[in-house]
């Protein structure tokens, strides 16, 4: 799969998720094999107003290049603005706009997934998006906004006239959020009415999920969010698969135990010894998830506030 001048031979990406995919967490994936990691999702208003918290999330590391920035907003002309702004820092090789996010707090201020409600005026900032910048623009969606307004390809189709270079569908409604299942069958509809590349996304958990989504969808690439949570090594085995057919070995208590450590060192460095493990207490969750005594273990880490105190708690992770 080629995005501009980018070359994907192994097309899993990791999705962009508010609170999950910060720079440590990126820098990690793309060790694992990910070949391109989106960023949580950054408000357009906060860039063109300069918010400091904002523009903390605009930093990133050579390490986790190449690295797609995800851009949400409303309004043609001040996405753009953000968008210029963002490619003239020289940060980021892709940029992405929400059409996707459910939560309310977007949606009220007609954001994210709000925008399926306004397929004119989503073409409209794809449009001003793509004349503002030279970067690949991408934009992800979702089916639809509910069952009675399913339009993903719709929306495909007025992304692509707008000159999107790949679009990214979730396979469930705003309605649905997370729940239920994902529906591919409107993935390979998007695929089958537009001739860009076309990323698969949602319920994708394991190598055999990747197996069949590519099967069902026939897209050009698959993006991974929920399950990669606490799981970098889905990456590894599927960039794995994909190029020698084979799974690698899941990773062993020492390596789950170095890979934590590691992580929280990075957080410790990026946001510093108070909310660096903080950060770390849901991930350290996630990262034990299933595991024999994992609830002793997460109640432990949610008690956690310093490096030692995790260290302590993963001398008994087995």
């Amino acid at each position: 799969m080629r995005l501009g001048r980018l070359d994907f031979p192994v097309p899993v990406f990791l999705a962009p998720m508010a609170g999950v995919t910060d720079m440590a967490y990126r820098i990690l994936v793309h060790e694992m094999g990910c070949p391109l990691v989106y960023t949580e999702m950054v408000s357009t208003n906060g860039i063109n107003y300069r918010n400091e918290r904002t523009l903390k999330m605009l930093q990133t590391d050579p390490r986790e290049r190449p690295l797609a920035m995800q851009l949400f907003g409303n309004e043609p002309e001040a996405v753009a603005r953000a968008a210029a702004y963002v490619e003239s820092l020289g940060v980021a090789d892709v940029i992405d706009f929400n059409m996707g996010c459910p939560a309310p707090k977007i949606v009220k201020n007609g954001e994210g997934s709000a925008l399926l409600l306004d397929p004119v005026r989503a073409e409209r900032i794809l449009k001003a998006l793509k004349r503002a910048v030279k970067l690949p623009v991408t934009v992800k969606i979702r089916k639809g906004w509910d069952a009675a307004h399913v339009n993903a390809v719709e929306i495909a189709v007025r992304a692509e006239a707008a000159g999107v270079d790949a679009i990214a569908v979730h396979g469930r409604t705003r309605e649905q959020f997370y729940s239920g299942e994902a529906d591919w069958a409107i993935i390979h509809a998007v695929k089958e009415r537009v001739a860009i590349p076309v990323i698969a996304n949602g319920d994708v958990r394991s190598v055999v999920d990747l197996v069949r989504i590519f099967e069902v969808t026939d897209a050009d690439g698959v993006m991974v969010g929920r399950a990669a949570q606490g799981n970098p090594w889905i990456f590894r085995e599927m960039a794995g698969f994909l190029r020698t057919g084979e799974v690698a070995a899941p990773p062993t208590a020492s390596e789950r135990r170095a890979l934590i450590l590691r992580h929280l060192d990075m957080l410790l460095e990026t946001k510093g010894d108070y909310v660096g493990p903080r950060e770390m207490r849901k991930h350290a969750t996630w990262y034990t998830r299933g595991m024999k005594n994992g609830a002793r273990l997460r109640e432990l880490f949610n008690r956690a506030e310093t490096r030692a105190d995790f260290a302590a708690i993963l001398e008994n992770l087995a």
